[in-house]
C-alpha cells in the first residue's frame, strides 16, 4: 500500500493559521486533538499558512505523539522573509492573503533548488523535524517564471531532497491542470495534491490530470474538497465562498439543487462533498479542515457516513455531476 492510500483521510491545517478568522493556541490544539481522536494521521500545512503558524502549532501538536503514527506533509515554493519594518510603523494583518495574522513576514516565491531546500529547512525548523513524509511545490501556477519553469527548476529540487531521505515522496500542490498534468507525467513526482478540481462542483481534473496519474503511477490526494466553503454546509448560501471569492448565484443556485436530492436520499450536501472524490478513479486520498473540535469530530464522522448508491444516479440524470466509468 502506498503512502496516501495508508493514510486515506487527511487534515488540512490551514484553518490552524488562522484562515479567515483568528483562533487561539488553545482552541487549534483542541481542534487537532479532536481530528486525533477522530482516528485521522494524517495532516497537510504550508509556510502560507498563517505565515508559518500553522507549521508551528501543527508541529507542536504532533510532538506529543509517536513519530510512526502519522503522516505528514508541507510544501515548497514561498519563502517566508521578515518584514524591513520603519521605527515605530505598525505591523498590518495578512487578509489580503486570507490569514487573520500579523503581516510580520512577506512571501518570495522561489522555485529554484536552493529556494527548495531552503524552504524544507526552515518548514522543518517551525515543525520541529528532522524529515517530513511528503512534499510539495505549493502552487507552481503563480511562480514570476510562469509554471512551466518552476516544476523544471523545482521537480528536480525535490527529487534529490527524497534520495538523501528529507521526504519520501514529493510532488506538487496546484489548482492548475496543466501543471498537475505536467507533473504527473515528469517521471519525478509520487503524489499530486489536487485542489478544487475533484469536486461536485468542480470536476475537472477527472478527464485529464487523474487519467495522467493512473497512467504513471501517481497518487492523487483531492483537496479544497467543498471549493473553500460553499459546499461545507448542509444548505448553501450566497454568503459562502467559491474558491476563495464570492459564489455567483448560478453556482449557488447549482448547489442548492445537489442539496435538494441529498436531503431527498438521506444524507447531506458536505457528506457527499467528501464522499464524491473517493469514487474517482486514480484518488487515493481526501483533505478535509476544521476550526473547531465539534467541526473536527463532526466531519470525521461524515467521512465515514455511507451515501445511497442510487444518489450518484440521481445527480447524473439531472446533470449536476458527470457519469463515471
Amino acid at each position: 500500500m502506498t503512502i496516501l492510500a495508508t493514510y486515506p483521510l487527511a487534515f488540512g491545517a490551514a484553518t490552524v493559521g488562522n484562515l479567515y478568522r483568528p483562533l487561539s493556541d488553545e482552541k487549534a490544539f483542541e481542534t487537532l486533538a479532536a481530528a486525533w481522536d477522530a482516528g485521522i494521521r494524517h495532516f497537510d500545512t504550508a509556510p502560507h499558512y498563517g505565515l508559518g503558524l500553522s507549521e508551528r502549532r501543527l508541529g507542536a501538536f504532533l510532538r506529543t505523539k509517536p513519530r510512526d503514527e502519522f503522516v505528514i506533509s508541507t510544501k515548497v515554493g514561498r519563502i517566508l522573509e521578515p518584514v524591513d519594518q520603519a521605527d515605530g510603523a505598525e505591523i498590518g494583518d495578512d487578509m489580503a492573503h486570507n490569514f487573520a495574522v500579523p503581516r510580520t513576514h512577506v512571501r518570495r516565491y522561489d522555485a529554484s533548488a536552493a529556494g527548495v531546500r531552503r524552504s524544507l529547512d526552515e518548514s522543518l525548523q517551525r515543525l520541529g523535524l528532522d524529515r517530513v513524509d511528503i512534499v510539495y511545490l505549493h502552487d507552481p501556477d503563480v511562480a514570476p517564471e510562469g509554471e512551466r519553469r518552476a516544476l523544471d527548476s523545482a521537480l528536480p529540487a525535490l527529487a534529490e531532497l527524497r534520495a538523501e531521505g528529507m521526504a519520501s515522496a514529493v510532488g506538487i500542490g496546484s489548482k492548475s491542470l496543466t501543471a498537475l498534468e505536467g507533473a504527473a507525467t515528469s517521471g519525478l513526482c509520487d503524489a499530486l495534491m489536487v485542489s478544487s478540481r475533484t469536486t461536485l462542483l468542480d470536476y475537472s481534473a477527472v478527464d485529464t490530470v487523474l487519467p495522467a496519474c493512473v497512467s504513471n503511477g501517481v497518487e492523487t490526494i483531492a483537496v479544497s474538497i467543498f471549493n473553500s466553503g460553499l459546499l461545507a454546509r448542509p444548505r448553501p448560501d450566497a454568503a459562502l465562498r467559491y474558491n476563495y471569492g464570492p459564489a455567483s448565484a448560478e453556482l449557488v443556485d447549482r448547489t442548492s439543487r445537489i442539496a435538494d436530492i441529498c436531503e431527498q436520499h438521506g444524507t447531506d450536501l458536505p457528506t457527499v462533498a467528501i464522499a464524491f472524490p473517493r469514487r474517482l478513479n486514480g484518488v487515493a486520498a481526501v483533505c478535509v479542515s476544521a476550526s473547531s473540535a465539534e467541526q473536527s469530530t463532526q466531519t470525521a464522522e461524515r467521512a465515514v457516513t455511507p451515501v445511497p448508491e442510487g444518489l450518484w444516479s440521481d445527480l447524473e440524470a439531472a446533470g449536476l455531476i458527470p457519469a463515471l466509468p
